[in-house]
Protein backbone atom coordinates (compact mmCIF):
# COMPACT_ATOMS: atom_id res chain seq x y z
CA UNK A 1 0.00 0.00 0.00
CA UNK A 2 1.21 3.75 -0.86
CA UNK A 3 2.38 4.77 2.26
CA UNK A 4 4.07 8.16 1.22
CA UNK A 5 4.49 10.23 -1.79
CA UNK A 6 7.75 13.25 -1.33
CA UNK A 7 7.74 16.25 -3.59
CA UNK A 8 10.17 18.44 -5.39
CA UNK A 9 9.45 22.10 -5.13
CA UNK A 10 10.57 24.16 -8.14
CA UNK A 11 9.51 23.28 -11.31
CA UNK A 12 7.13 20.53 -9.62
CA UNK A 13 4.56 21.88 -7.82
CA UNK A 14 5.14 25.99 -7.79
CA UNK A 15 6.83 27.98 -10.41
CA UNK A 16 8.32 31.43 -8.62
CA UNK A 17 8.90 33.40 -11.72
CA UNK A 18 12.61 33.55 -10.54
CA UNK A 19 12.25 34.61 -7.42
CA UNK A 20 14.08 32.53 -5.74
CA UNK A 21 17.46 33.20 -7.97
CA UNK A 22 17.07 37.02 -7.63
CA UNK A 23 16.28 36.19 -3.56
CA UNK A 24 19.98 34.67 -3.81
CA UNK A 25 21.64 37.78 -5.89
CA UNK A 26 19.95 39.96 -3.80
CA UNK A 27 21.53 38.26 -0.88
CA UNK A 28 25.30 38.40 -2.71
CA UNK A 29 25.19 41.81 -3.47
CA UNK A 30 23.64 43.02 -0.10
CA UNK A 31 25.41 40.96 2.50
CA UNK A 32 28.62 40.18 0.86
CA UNK A 33 28.97 43.25 -1.64
CA UNK A 34 29.18 40.63 -4.56
CA UNK A 35 27.15 41.60 -7.73
CA UNK A 36 26.70 39.11 -10.30
CA UNK A 37 27.82 36.46 -7.70
CA UNK A 38 25.59 33.64 -8.93
CA UNK A 39 26.39 34.37 -12.43
CA UNK A 40 26.75 30.76 -14.55
CA UNK A 41 25.26 29.06 -11.65
CA UNK A 42 23.24 25.98 -12.02
CA UNK A 43 20.29 25.95 -9.93
CA UNK A 44 18.14 23.07 -10.58
CA UNK A 45 17.90 20.54 -8.74
CA UNK A 46 20.02 21.94 -6.36
CA UNK A 47 20.50 22.34 -2.43
CA UNK A 48 20.62 25.48 -1.27
CA UNK A 49 23.07 24.27 1.39
CA UNK A 50 25.44 23.40 -1.83
CA UNK A 51 24.71 26.69 -4.09
CA UNK A 52 25.59 28.75 -1.02
CA UNK A 53 28.92 26.71 -0.83
CA UNK A 54 29.98 27.12 -4.08
CA UNK A 55 29.19 30.80 -3.75
CA UNK A 56 31.60 30.85 -1.05
CA UNK A 57 34.02 28.96 -2.59
CA UNK A 58 33.94 30.97 -6.10
CA UNK A 59 34.66 34.34 -4.43
CA UNK A 60 36.81 33.31 -1.76
CA UNK A 61 34.90 33.69 1.36
CA UNK A 62 35.33 31.26 4.50
CA UNK A 63 32.50 28.74 4.47
CA UNK A 64 31.77 29.13 7.77
CA UNK A 65 28.28 28.03 10.05
CA UNK A 66 28.61 32.17 10.36
CA UNK A 67 28.69 33.02 6.95
CA UNK A 68 25.87 30.25 6.23
CA UNK A 69 23.85 31.69 8.53
CA UNK A 70 24.25 35.08 7.50
CA UNK A 71 23.97 33.92 3.99
CA UNK A 72 20.12 32.43 5.21
CA UNK A 73 19.13 35.12 6.93
CA UNK A 74 18.90 37.59 4.43
CA UNK A 75 18.16 35.05 2.05
CA UNK A 76 14.41 34.46 3.82
CA UNK A 77 13.77 37.86 4.10
CA UNK A 78 14.50 38.71 -0.16
CA UNK A 79 12.71 35.90 -0.94
CA UNK A 80 9.49 36.70 0.91
CA UNK A 81 9.98 40.36 -0.19
CA UNK A 82 10.32 39.49 -4.24
CA UNK A 83 7.54 36.47 -4.08
CA UNK A 84 4.71 38.79 -4.38
CA UNK A 85 6.56 41.09 -7.21
CA UNK A 86 7.36 38.12 -9.65
CA UNK A 87 4.70 35.75 -11.50
CA UNK A 88 5.15 32.66 -10.59
CA UNK A 89 2.07 30.16 -10.03
CA UNK A 90 1.03 27.02 -8.60
CA UNK A 91 2.14 23.80 -11.59
CA UNK A 92 -0.80 22.62 -13.74
CA UNK A 93 -2.29 19.48 -11.87
CA UNK A 94 -0.93 20.05 -8.34
CA UNK A 95 -3.59 20.98 -6.44
CA UNK A 96 -5.69 18.56 -7.99
CA UNK A 97 -3.46 15.55 -7.48
CA UNK A 98 -2.81 16.19 -3.90
CA UNK A 99 -6.72 16.50 -3.17
CA UNK A 100 -6.71 13.30 -4.84
CA UNK A 101 -4.04 11.59 -2.90
CA UNK A 102 -6.21 12.96 0.41
CA UNK A 103 -9.52 11.81 -0.61
CA UNK A 104 -7.96 8.17 -1.01
CA UNK A 105 -9.63 5.54 1.20
CA UNK A 106 -5.94 4.95 2.48
CA UNK A 107 -4.40 8.27 2.30
CA UNK A 108 -0.56 8.44 1.86
CA UNK A 109 0.89 11.01 3.80
CA UNK A 110 2.21 14.07 1.70
CA UNK A 111 5.56 15.25 2.33
CA UNK A 112 8.62 17.46 0.78
CA UNK A 113 12.10 16.16 -0.67
CA UNK A 114 13.40 19.46 -1.59
CA UNK A 115 16.52 21.24 -1.73
CA UNK A 116 15.31 24.01 -0.63
CA UNK A 117 16.28 25.35 3.26
CA UNK A 118 12.70 24.39 5.29
CA UNK A 119 12.09 28.16 6.02
CA UNK A 120 12.78 28.68 2.10
CA UNK A 121 9.98 26.12 1.49
CA UNK A 122 7.51 27.19 4.06
CA UNK A 123 7.76 31.14 2.25
CA UNK A 124 7.40 29.38 -1.40
CA UNK A 125 4.35 27.14 -0.30
CA UNK A 126 2.79 29.44 1.99
CA UNK A 127 2.48 31.79 -0.75
CA UNK A 128 0.86 29.58 -3.24
CA UNK A 129 -1.11 28.14 -0.19
CA UNK A 130 -0.02 24.88 -0.34
CA UNK A 131 2.04 24.60 2.68
CA UNK A 132 -0.58 22.92 4.87
CA UNK A 133 -0.96 19.95 2.66
CA UNK A 134 2.81 19.06 3.76
CA UNK A 135 3.28 16.73 6.94
CA UNK A 136 6.70 15.71 6.86
CA UNK A 137 9.98 16.48 4.73
CA UNK A 138 13.41 16.35 3.77
CA UNK A 139 14.88 19.78 3.41
CA UNK A 140 18.35 21.64 2.37
CA UNK A 141 19.21 23.30 5.98
CA UNK A 142 19.05 18.55 6.75
CA UNK A 143 22.09 18.21 4.13
CA UNK A 144 23.95 19.49 1.43
CA UNK A 145 23.33 15.93 -0.64
CA UNK A 146 19.62 15.59 -2.10
CA UNK A 147 19.43 11.84 -1.72
CA UNK A 148 20.87 12.22 2.36
CA UNK A 149 17.91 14.82 2.88
CA UNK A 150 15.71 12.22 1.07
CA UNK A 151 16.57 9.51 3.22
CA UNK A 152 15.75 12.00 6.12
CA UNK A 153 12.06 13.03 4.81
CA UNK A 154 11.58 8.81 4.76
CA UNK A 155 13.03 8.38 8.21
CA UNK A 156 10.64 11.10 9.74
CA UNK A 157 7.43 9.70 7.73
CA UNK A 158 8.35 6.39 9.57
CA UNK A 159 8.36 7.79 12.74
CA UNK A 160 5.26 9.48 12.25
CA UNK A 161 3.46 6.05 10.94
CA UNK A 162 5.09 4.20 13.98
CA UNK A 163 6.62 1.41 11.10
CA UNK A 164 9.74 0.93 9.18
CA UNK A 165 8.57 2.22 5.04
CA UNK A 166 9.56 -0.25 2.37
CA UNK A 167 10.51 0.90 -1.26
CA UNK A 168 7.27 0.14 -2.57
CA UNK A 169 5.69 2.29 -0.05
CA UNK A 170 7.26 5.48 -1.22
CA UNK A 171 7.22 7.53 -4.36
CA UNK A 172 8.89 10.82 -5.38
CA UNK A 173 8.06 13.40 -7.98
CA UNK A 174 9.84 15.45 -9.40
CA UNK A 175 10.99 17.33 -12.57
CA UNK A 176 14.86 17.00 -12.95
CA UNK A 177 17.23 14.05 -13.18
CA UNK A 178 18.44 14.57 -9.53
CA UNK A 179 14.93 13.56 -7.85
CA UNK A 180 14.61 10.23 -9.86
CA UNK A 181 18.39 9.66 -8.49
CA UNK A 182 16.73 10.79 -5.02
CA UNK A 183 14.47 7.84 -5.44
CA UNK A 184 16.60 5.48 -6.78
CA UNK A 185 19.18 6.04 -3.66
CA UNK A 186 16.01 5.41 -1.43
CA UNK A 187 14.97 2.27 -3.67
CA UNK A 188 11.31 4.64 -4.08
CA UNK A 189 9.50 4.33 -7.04
CA UNK A 190 9.53 7.98 -8.94
CA UNK A 191 6.59 10.34 -10.97
CA UNK A 192 8.63 12.33 -13.37
CA UNK A 193 7.26 15.66 -14.64
CA UNK A 194 8.59 17.71 -17.47
CA UNK A 195 7.39 21.16 -15.91
CA UNK A 196 10.97 22.50 -14.62
CA UNK A 197 14.41 21.80 -15.04
CA UNK A 198 14.59 18.89 -17.58
CA UNK A 199 13.23 17.99 -20.75
CA UNK A 200 11.14 14.89 -21.04
CA UNK A 201 14.09 13.29 -23.04
CA UNK A 202 16.53 13.75 -20.31
CA UNK A 203 13.89 12.50 -17.67
CA UNK A 204 12.84 9.77 -20.05
CA UNK A 205 17.18 8.91 -20.14
CA UNK A 206 16.79 8.29 -16.45
CA UNK A 207 13.76 5.49 -16.66
CA UNK A 208 11.44 6.90 -14.14
CA UNK A 209 8.45 4.44 -13.18
CA UNK A 210 5.94 7.70 -14.75
CA UNK A 211 6.82 10.39 -16.81
CA UNK A 212 4.19 13.30 -17.85
CA UNK A 213 4.28 16.63 -18.96
CA UNK A 214 2.35 17.79 -16.19
CA UNK A 215 0.51 16.71 -13.72
CA UNK A 216 -2.88 16.97 -14.99
CA UNK A 217 -1.94 13.77 -17.05
CA UNK A 218 -2.28 11.56 -13.56
CA UNK A 219 -4.41 10.80 -10.80
CA UNK A 220 -3.64 9.75 -7.46
CA UNK A 221 -5.88 6.60 -8.16
CA UNK A 222 -3.33 5.84 -10.82
CA UNK A 223 -0.12 6.30 -8.56
CA UNK A 224 -2.01 4.25 -5.65
CA UNK A 225 -2.88 1.63 -8.28
CA UNK A 226 0.97 0.46 -8.99
CA UNK A 227 1.47 0.35 -5.11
Amino acid sequence: MLQLVLFDIDGTLIRTGGAGVHAFERTAATEFHISDGMRAMQFAGRTDTSLVREFFERHGLAATPENFQRFFDRYVFWLDHLLPRHSGAVCPGVRELLAGLRALPHPPLLGLQTGNIRLGAEIKLRHFGLWGWFEVGGFGDDDACRPTLTRRAVERAARRLGRPLTPRDVIVVGDTPHDIDCARAVGARVLAVATGGATREQLAARAPDWLVDDLTQIDARTLAGGA
